[in-house]
């Protein structure tokens, strides 16, 4: 039926990170983001080897030599779902990487009812192909 209706698209687009980073990932918290979202970030994080080191909302994306921002929202449609989520990568101010899952306009197409976590490794292993350098 989606197929029919305009609105019914999941997109994912992500940039990987390109660059060699430093072992250590600093995380500015985004306050307005249910708190499992960082939760989940961070895990995956530490699974590619990262040491993660977690900044207040406050934090300038200068902060660290490598730092990122997240945001994302939950919709509700039968059931709770992440809608939408992105995740921006920094090197010494500047954006090296970006990942974004969005199901804003998802509709009927079922597909949207994810499990946020895994979806958030999803989105670290493609942002992060390399892992972190020893």
């Amino acid at each position: 039926m989606c197929a029919f209706l305009a609105g019914c698209a999941i997109h994912q687009t992500v940039r990987p990170v390109d660059v060699a980073l430093e072992r250590e990932i600093c995380v500015i918290e985004n306050p307005s983001v249910k708190a499992g979202f960082i939760e989940a970030y961070k895990r995956s994080l530490a699974t590619k080897g990262y040491a993660v080191r977690q900044l207040p909302a406050s934090a300038p994306i200068t902060a660290c030599a490598t730092t990122t921002t997240y945001t994302a929202s939950w919709r509700w449609d039968l059931a709770l779902y992440m809608a939408y989520a992105e995740i921006r990568v920094f090197t010494a101010g500047k954006q090296v990487g970006e990942a974004k899952y969005d199901s804003l306009r998802g509709g009927g197409n079922m597909n949207k009812f994810i499990d946020a976590d895994r979806k958030v490794d999803e989105l670290v292993n493609q942002l992060f192909p390399g892992g972190a350098r020893s």
